[in-house]
């Protein structure tokens, strides 16, 4: 399998990879791997693993008056 070698990465970002992968409980090698998967692949969504669709705005007309009385939502005469 190829490899990859990144030089001159700075200390404070080797810090924060480490920590990061730390937390997951996987190597620093693991953790890079990981990242560099995650940043290639489709994306997904967290149920189903079926590819995101682009969010769909739909407009509509709305009567101007906005605000109704507790009667005219509930029909009890504000009991």
């Amino acid at each position: 399998m190829p490899s990859i070698l990144l030089r001159e990465i700075d200390d404070a970002t080797i810090a924060l990879l480490k920590e990061r992968a730390r937390r997951k409980n996987r190597s620093l090698q693991g953790e890079l791997k990981t990242i560099l998967e995650e940043a290639v692949a489709p994306k997904r969504t967290r149920l189903g693993g079926r590819r995101t669709r682009p969010l769909a705005i739909h407009i509509v007309n709305v009567p101007t008056r906005a605000t109704y009385s507790r009667d005219e939502i509930y029909g009890d005469e504000g009991r």
